[in-house]
């Protein structure tokens, strides 16, 4: 998958929607827990029931690799899932890994090879030579962790060097020269939307994976406001507000619900801003 393919559904979908597979055992509905594997059936519902309105699924992988070796299989099926049965729908590895530049090629080959991954969250924090072992896959992308939507962001994201420049912009400065612009793309959060006008000042033209919108208050209009590019150049991320808005028999009918709303006020946005 390539920047073009992700561009060409988001102007059929009218949509820069990602959907977080975030599926916590707690939150199930109840009927569910009788299945074999509960997790794996909420996640094919939710799949098939706001696939017409996403361009992108995210599962996190701290909900499977919680589970040991079951979790790992629901997640693996679910990545096949969505692969096999919606191959234009652009899927993330909500990971967050990085190390020394061995593992990292480990870690790089787990999402590339081993699973059929697009995209995987990358923390930049080692430096380069824990980031460019992913960057060695043709149409695979990285995403990095520049400014995130959490309350400890603050700890360290906006600390200054002697140039007085927060320690974010300089993860997006440096990183643009680690591998090819079109392969390379960065987290910020949405509760963070005023601070997109410096960043798309560094990187005009890179998509941004932006969480935060829904169960954590960001503004999706002000994201698109301070955010958006001729060719959208966002992915926004809502995790329990869409697969946990309901918690009954219809809970994927209320995710559908709930994505559907979402996508509509994206086609909005994106008339708005002229790209559809």
């Amino acid at each position: 998958m390539n920047l073009q393919d992700i561009t060409n559904q988001i102007k059929q979908k009218k949509s820069f929607l990602c959907v977080g597979l975030d599926s916590e055992m707690a939150k199930l509905p109840a009927h569910l827990l009788s299945s074999k594997r509960p997790v794996f059936d909420f996640n094919k519902s939710i799949i098939d029931a706001t696939a017409p309105y996403s361009i992108a699924f995210k599962p996190n992988l701290a909900f499977y690799e919680s589970r040991g070796l079951t979790g790992w299989h629901d997640l693996e099926d679910t990545v096949y899932y969505i692969k096999e049965k919606y191959p234009e729908i652009f899927l993330i590895a909500d990971a967050k890994r990085g190390d020394i530049g061995n593992t990292s090629k480990m870690y790089a080959e787990a999402f590339f090879k081993q699973l059929p991954f697009d995209a995987v969250t990358v923390a930049p924090y080692m430096g380069a030579d824990s980031v460019t072992p992913f960057l060695g896959f043709s149409n695979k992308f990285v995403i990095l962790l520049a400014l995130t939507s959490n309350a400890g962001a603050a700890d360290f994201q906006y600390f200054s060097n002697s140039s007085n420049k927060p320690l974010f912009t300089e993860v997006i400065e440096k990183s643009k020269s680690w591998g090819p612009s079109e392969n390379i793309m960065y987290v910020v959060g949405a509760t963070k939307a005023s601070m997109l006008v410096n960043i798309r000042e560094l990187v005009p033209e890179h998509f941004l994976l932006v969480p935060g919108v829904g169960a954590q208050g960001g503004s999706l209009e002000e994201v698109a406001k301070y955010g958006m590019t001729k060719n959208c150049g966002l992915i926004v991320n809502a995790s329990r507000s869409v697969i946990f808005a309901g918690n009954n028999t219809d809970f994927s009918q209320a995710a559908a619900s709930e994505a559907k709303s979402m996508q509509t006020e994206m086609e909005i946005l994106l008339k708005k801003y002229k790209v559809i």
